[in-house]
């Protein structure tokens, strides 16, 4: 038997690079775009390479549970969209078209971000194949804010306006600190969002609330996006927004693991900001999220094997 004497340097944990998806059932991909339009925080066009490079100090194996989340689901890395950073026209064309591919295979796209503005070209790919989608942003922000354009400040109040995903049965948690205007939560729960400030979530309990929204739910298709602000800045410093008084690493994960059971079909983790990191702490707890992700779709599969769905 002869092995091929080269390697591409980094992959997600190692896994296969693929340009071609094939039976993987996840597939990892690179979204290195930011609007660049932050005043003091450009960087999180880099976030892709840094997750990638801290995801080699962690171990396969669930410590509860045993699952190897990458042989159980042949993940492979697909590399990076043909992104422009800075051009949101033609890098929304490239992110849809390469989730977009993805997603027509059945397997789940894990996208590494990139800041904010990204979730739009996802959910209009995911939207494209799973017409009943429905989401669950993860963010200090709720990025739907009552202004115009395109940015990181309107993905999901645009999802909204163009029909993406079923506002009503989708969840915005983890809301908190400042806002650049007035009624931006009203503004989010016009749209038809359910909009959980962090302080409300911790108030009710983590387990409480996620009962009550995966029996809202069900079985509808889901996108994740994880924005790393809902950590506290003690634990991500390198994030675009670091917005005090958010979640431990502890917590962030906790609320992750809370979402067993959703129907996954898109997972997002963004706006790792290598350029403000410490000492790559904030893309390692990026790179732990992204396989905490893999293990609930894995799980997820394991589920439907089980019952024959």
């Amino acid at each position: 038997m002869t092995t091929a004497p080269f390697s591409l340097a980094q992959t997600f944990m190692g896994v296969p690079h693929r340009t071609e998806i094939g039976d993987a059932k996840a597939v990892v991909l690179g979204l290195p775009f930011d609007c660049g339009t932050h005043p003091q925080r450009v960087g999180s066009r880099l976030g892709p390479s840094s997750i990638r490079e801290q995801s080699l100090l962690l171990r396969a194996f669930d410590f509860v549970n045993g699952i190897n989340p990458l042989e159980a689901l042949g993940v492979v890395d697909v590399g990076d969209a043909k992104v422009s950073p800075g051009d949101l026209e033609a890098s929304y064309v490239a992110i849809e078209a390469a989730v977009g591919a993805i997603a027509e295979t059945r397997a789940v796209a894990v996208t590494l971000g990139g800041d904010g503005a990204i979730a739009l070209p996802e959910m209009r790919a995911l939207h494209r194949v799973y017409p009943d989608l429905v989401t669950i942003h993860i963010d200090a922000h709720t990025d739907a804010y009552p202004i115009e354009g395109y940015n990181t400040a309107t993905a999901f109040g645009r999802a909204a306006e163009e029909g993406l995903v079923d506002a009503t049965r989708s969840y915005q948690i983890g809301m908190r600190g400042t806002t650049m205007l007035p009624g931006v939560g009203e503004y989010g729960r016009s749209l038809g969002y359910n909009v959980i400030p962090l302080a409300e979530l911790l108030e009710r309990g983590i387990a409480k609330v996620f009962a009550e929204i995966r029996a809202h739910i069900g079985d509808r298709p889901v996108y994740l996006s994880y924005d790393m602000d809902f950590f506290d800045p003690s634990v991500a410093p390198g994030v675009c927004t670091p917005t005090w008084g958010g979640a431990t690493s502890r917590e962030g994960l906790a609320v992750l693991e809370a979402c067993a059971g959703l129907n996954l079909v898109g997972v997002n983790i963004n706006t790792i900001s290598p350029p403000h990191d410490v000492g790559g702490m904030s893309a390692l707890l990026a790179a732990q999220v992204t396989l905490n992700a893999l293990n609930l779709i894995a799980r997820q599969h394991q589920s439907k094997a089980a019952t024959g769905a």
